[in-house]
C-alpha cells in the first residue's frame, strides 16, 4: 500500500478504536446502573467530562474523515498520490496526535495543542488540494 493509502486505513483503524473505546465507556455506565442503554446524549453532553472528550474526539474524527479521503482517493485515482503520500503519515500522526491530547485534557496549554495539530492537518490538506487542482 502506498503511504496515503496506508494512513487512510490508519485513520479509519483510529476512528474505529476510538468508537469501540466509546462502545466500552457507555456499556460500563449502563452496566454499572448509572445510565440507561437508551438515555445518551449524542454529543456525550450527559456523562462525565472524559466521556464527553471521548465522544468528541470518535466526532472529529467522522467529521474529518470524508475530506481526507476524498483527497487521497481522488489523487489516487488521478495517478498522482504523489502528491498526498510524502505527508499522509504526518497528517495521521497529527490526527491521533489531536485526538490523544484531546482525550488528556481541556487545559489550555492542550487545547492550544490540540488547536496546533488541527491547523497542520487543515494545512496538508489544504496544500494537497491547491497541488492536486493546480496541475
Amino acid at each position: 500500500m502506498s503511504p496515503s493509502v496506508t494512513a487512510l486505513v490508519g485513520f479509519a483503524a483510529w476512528q474505529l478504536l476510538l468508537t469501540l473505546a466509546l462502545g466500552v465507556f457507555r456499556t460500563g455506565l449502563v452496566l454499572g446502573g448509572r445510565k440507561a442503554a437508551n438515555d445518551f446524549a449524542a454529543d456525550g453532553s450527559d456523562v462525565s467530562p472524559f466521556g464527553r472528550r471521548l465522544t468528541r474526539a470518535r466526532d472529529n474524527c467522522y467529521e474529518n474523515l470524508p475530506m481526507f479521503a476524498a483527497l487521497v482517493v481522488g489523487a489516487t485515482l488521478a495517478g498522482r498520490a504523489s502528491v498526498t503520500d510524502s505527508l499522509a503519515t504526518w497528517f495521521l500522526g497529527a490526527r491521533i496526535g489531536q485526538s490523544v491530547t484531546h482525550l488528556a485534557s481541556t487545559s489550555v496549554p492542550a487545547v492550544q495543542l490540540r488547536f496546533a495539530f488541527y491547523l497542520a492537518q487543515m494545512g496538508i490538506m489544504g496544500c494537497w488540494a491547491f497541488r492536486l487542482l493546480a496541475s
